[in-house]
């Protein structure tokens, strides 16, 4: 069986990704930052008859949490083969740019860009030991004119910049270590307040055909793969 981790996996997109890489017959680590919702999750997905190994507490704010983290990964799970690089927060979607707080922006890229490419670091030897895999959950970096918080998409553009020039970087040194992108689609989440308007998709839909993307045995290096396009207003 094959080892998974994926970060923010206690609930939302993450849980439907940990649900259906498990019920495919993937090996479940659950990041989480809290130990009750963490043990929930792990509950339910044993219910399901998936194997959950444990969790892993993960505050992609708190770079020594990160370092501890990957070290109890690199003890104790040796066969880890792929990260699914889904935790982040949203900022304060609230607001239009002027009126974004300067905190604001520097929280939301600390965790979703700073916090995730030094947790991936971290485990990138591991990973091209196992001849892995690094999946970033992200969106994409044209802006929308429907949907445009600034601190959210700037942090997901440089996330996007780390996937194309890692991606580059491996190709160039033939290293046996794939990563690529994921843009789930409007799903509803925590995240947006469980918005669930025309075009939106359930976390169960989603993480239905993210399993269907990992085990298609194809290459995706560097691609940005949309499981469900943004739908276009009129």
């Amino acid at each position: 069986m094959k080892t998974v981790l994926i970060t923010g996996a206690n609930k939302g997109i993450g849980f439907g990704v940990a649900k259906h890489l498990g019920l495919s017959g993937w090996q479940i680590i659950i990041g989480a930052r809290d130990k009750t919702r963490a043990d929930a999750a792990i509950e339910q997905l044993t219910l399901l008859g998936i194997k959950a190994l444990g969790w892993i507490n993960i505050e992609l704010s708190d770079q020594t949490n990160l370092a501890e983290a990957a070290q109890k990964i690199i003890d104790n799970y040796p066969d880890l083969s792929l990260l699914v690089n889904n935790a982040g927060i949203p900022g304060d979607m609230s607001v239009d740019s002027l009126h974004t707080e300067m905190d604001d922006i520097k929280k939301t890229v600390d965790v979703n860009f700073i916090g995730t490419f030094y947790f991936t670091k971290l485990l990138i030897p591991l990973l091209t030991k196992n001849h892995g895999r690094i999946v970033n959950i992200t969106v994409p970096s044209e802006i929308s004119p429907y949907w445009h918080p600034l601190a959210y998409v700037a942090s997901k553009a440089a996330q996007n910049a780390m996937m194309g020039v890692l991606a580059m970087e491996f190709k160039q040194n033939n290293k046996p270590l794939e990563i690529f992108s994921v843009h789930p689609g409007p799903t509803t989440t925590d995240l947006n307040g469980n918005m669930a308007l025309p075009g939106f998709h359930d976390i169960d839909t989603v993480g239905i055909k993210f399993a269907e993307l990992i085990n298609d045995g194809c290459s995706h290096q560097g691609e940005f793969i949309e499981l469900y396009p943004i739908v276009k207003e009129d």
